[in-house]
């Protein structure tokens, strides 16, 4: 495996830290943010700090197929255990490891508007994102779309819950919502929806019809990810709720 010149020889505009600076975070690869975070490189064959920060996950992939999935629930001796990660190293990745998932699980308080998908799954993401089993929850909203609470309705094995229309309606009635959001997670990390979410979303569109509850969206979380299906399906367009 080929791993990067030493910082010193890439020009300036290109560095991890300028690049950052200028353009955003989000425009870094995966290495070059680990590589800010260990500030300098050594390692197997003298690593620059992004060379160092593409051998660390280089090592996590041997063991994982997915290395972002390996390095959010790393321990420390595990990372000094990589060769050219000592202490000082291992704690700031893991310091901003931890960091990133208290930003990612932070809830947004009661009250707030739920405007936008990305709002419902940042409410929903301590409860469903990264679990080992699959769960499906209800976000709780008044006539205005305001926060009231969120629900774990059924919690599943690793592969599938069970949730119907009849438990999730009925504790939507009794916390006296007037819209909801579902949603649920798969462990697997895939945000493609299976075919027997597309039928579980049919029928909650044709429940929340007759009942008057308008069913804004249904989320598929994992991995850091989530997809509207609202947003990626005709489901909405072929029973029509009022928002």
């Amino acid at each position: 495996m080929t791993y990067c010149l030493r910082v010193a020889d890439i020009p300036t505009s290109e560095r991890p830290r300028e690049r950052l600076m200028t353009q955003g975070a989000r425009y870094l690869s995966t290495a070059e943010l680990i590589a800010i975070l260990l500030g300098t490189g050594q390692g197997p064959g003298k690593l620059s700090a992004v060379g160092l920060g593409q051998y660390i996950l280089h090592e996590l992939g041997r063991h994982q197929r997915d290395p972002l999935a390996a390095l959010r629930d790393i321990s420390i001796q595990e990372l000094i255990k990589i060769p050219g990660v000592g202490p000082a190293k291992a704690t700031t990745i893991l310091a901003a490891v931890e960091l990133g998932k208290r930003v990612f699980q932070s809830r947004p308080i009661v009250q707030t508007v739920i405007d936008d998908p990305s709002v419902a799954a940042a409410a929903l993401s301590e409860d469903l994102m990264w679990q080992a089993q699959e769960r499906f929850a209800v976000l709780l909203l008044d006539v205005k779309h305001r926060l009231i609470g969120t629900r774990v309705i059924t919690v599943g094995t690793a592969t599938e819950t069970l949730a119907s229309p009849r438990d999730i309606f009925r504790e939507v009635i009794r916390q006296g919502a007037t819209r909801i959001i579902v949603a649920h997670n798969h462990p697997s990390g895939s945000v493609e929806p299976s075919p027997e979410d597309i039928i579980l979303t049919r029928q909650l569109l044709e429940g929340a019809l007759l009942l008057g509850i308008p069913l804004l969206d249904h989320l598929i979380l994992g991995n850091g990810e989530f997809r509207s299906l609202r947003q990626t399906t005709p489901l909405w367009n072929d029973c029509p709720q009022v928002d």
